[in-house]
């Protein structure tokens, strides 16, 4: 079996800490209406920080742990949907920082689904290069740059924040299972800026017919969404498993994708897996989009709750509408 081996972890969130009391004061909500439909106490919130400057952060302290020179990273895949430029990529800003002269760089978008994805592609290159020895896995979000806060809907389950691995080749046990829907792309979204040059003829903006909400900021159908995700979630774990012949009460640890304590709990139910073998850190956090999955990854490696040699299932869903999972032996 064709595997990766992950050697090293490291996260970064800014240190600006919203409360849900802080919210009720600039929407109309309260912290029991928050923690008891979400799970959400706190999330942090950027503070002057830089997508590229929290995912350099985060991969220093990967790299730090693999014991290993930025020289010897051959690849950065970075997983953003709230990158600071159109072109640069963050991954080409982050390999600049780190003097990580010698790897590749490029950015992808599977939003909360993006840290499996590009542990999936992360897999895919080692498997295919011989030459190619690290991989940096990083996902980095800034969602406050266009979630709106007065849309009390949406403002209090998102935070900002930073993950990152470093992976090599290995004969370990690994599998995979990637998914899309674009026919849900119309549930979750956020615009870009349409087209201003001089010489158009017409002010009328086409992002098509599904698409209506008129301005940049953050639109999502909570029922939908809501919808998806409860499927998502247990759909693409067993699909992982079944690829392999492995059963899910063998694997030791889930860490899914930090949206809502609702969400996880119910694919735990549908999974007959006990909460207890779920990672969880949405309450401090919120919902970091791909930053979810390894922020929460490295809090469990730090504080010793995933060990070496256990069975961990990656599992996500986002807009696409995407969902994936990556089940490796750390």
């Amino acid at each position: 079996m064709f595997g990766i081996n992950i050697i090293g972890t490291g996260s970064y969130t800014p240190k600006l800490t919203v409360t849900n009391d802080d919210m009720s004061k600039i929407v109309d909500t309260n912290d029991e209406w928050i923690s008891t439909r979400t799970g959400i106490k706190l999330r942090c919130l950027n503070d002057g920080e830089a997508t590229w400057y929290m995912g350099a952060k985060a991969a220093e302290k990967a790299i730090a742990a693999a014991g290993i020179s930025p020289e010897d990273i051959g690849l950065i895949i970075d997983s953003t949907v709230t990158g600071d430029f159109y072109t640069p990529s963050c991954a080409c800003v982050i390999q600049d920082h780190l003097g990580a002269v010698n790897a590749a760089a490029f950015d992808i978008n599977a939003a909360c689904s993006g840290f499996v994805y590009g542990l999936d592609t992360a897999k895919r290159f080692l498997q295919t290069d011989d030459g190619l020895k690290y991989v940096l896995v990083i996902s980095n979000e800034i969602l406050s740059r266009f979630v709106d806060y007065t849309d009390r809907s949406t403002c209090v389950l998102f935070g900002d924040g930073a993950g990152a691995v470093v992976v090599e080749r290995s004969e370990k046990l690994y599998s995979s299972y990637l998914f899309s829907d674009g026919s849900g792309a119309k549930v979750l979204y956020a615009k870009k800026m349409f087209p201003q040059h001089p010489f158009r003829t017409s002010d009328a903006v086409d992002y098509g017919e599904d698409f209506t909400k008129e301005d940049q900021f953050l639109f999502q159908d909570g029922k939908e969404v809501y919808k998806f995700a409860t499927k998502a979630l247990p759909t693409a774990s067993k699909a992982a498993a079944d690829k392999i012949g492995l059963a899910l009460n063998d694997i030791d640890w889930f860490v899914p994708h930090q949206a809502n304590i609702r969400i996880i709990e119910t694919a735990a139910k549908n999974l007959d897996i006990p909460m207890s073998r779920f990672i969880i850190n949405l309450d401090k956090h919120g919902n970091t989009s791909s930053a979810s999955m390894p922020v929460a990854f490295d809090e469990a490696v730090s504080d010793g709750r995933i060990k070496k040699g256990q069975k961990v299932c990656f599992v996500g869903f986002g807009a696409g509408l995407t969902m994936g999972a990556v089940i490796v032996e750390y």
